[in-house]
């Protein structure tokens, strides 16, 4: 499993919004000025947040981009979901893939399904919150 930049980049904007929500509607302007991310290229990723009603949309003076729900309610599974075509570390794994014709004597099936539930498991326990909340003798999350 390999993280795309589209998804690195969606946690870099909902953790934007997340530590400047008190600032009501931010430009997508200001948020790829702070994030050092092209305009361009956030327009699509923002698109996608919004149409998943992670965020909302205003146009027009004073508009930008908010969360729709506090950050402890976003996942970072969740976020990844919307913008990697898959999570699965194997193919057969994939959702709608087709089942795979050795399943019933695969030896590493076990394995691949073990690591798929640690790694789902471990991206739904993580929170916007807890990546805004760096603690300084604990995890230090780069993305």
């Amino acid at each position: 499993m390999l993280i795309s930049t589209k998804g690195r980049y969606a946690l870099r904007v909902m953790i934007d919004l997340a530590e400047h929500q008190a600032e009501g509607f931010i430009p997508l302007k200001v948020i790829a000025e702070r994030q050092e991310i092209s305009e361009k290229y956030l327009e699509s990723i923002i698109k996608l947040l919004v149409k998943a009603r992670l965020l909302n949309g205003v146009r027009g003076k004073g508009g930008g981009y908010q969360l729709t729900k506090a950050p402890e309610q976003y996942t970072v599974g969740s976020i990844l979901r919307l913008t990697e075509d898959s999570m699965a570390p194997v193919s057969c794994l994939e959702s709608g893939a087709d089942a795979c014709p050795r399943a019933a004597v695969c030896r590493t099936l076990p394995l691949w399904q073990g690591l798929d539930k640690v790694i789902n498991d471990y991206l739904d326990n993580i929170t916007l919150a807890d990546l805004m909340h760096r603690d300084p003798d604990g995890y230090d999350y780069v993305i």
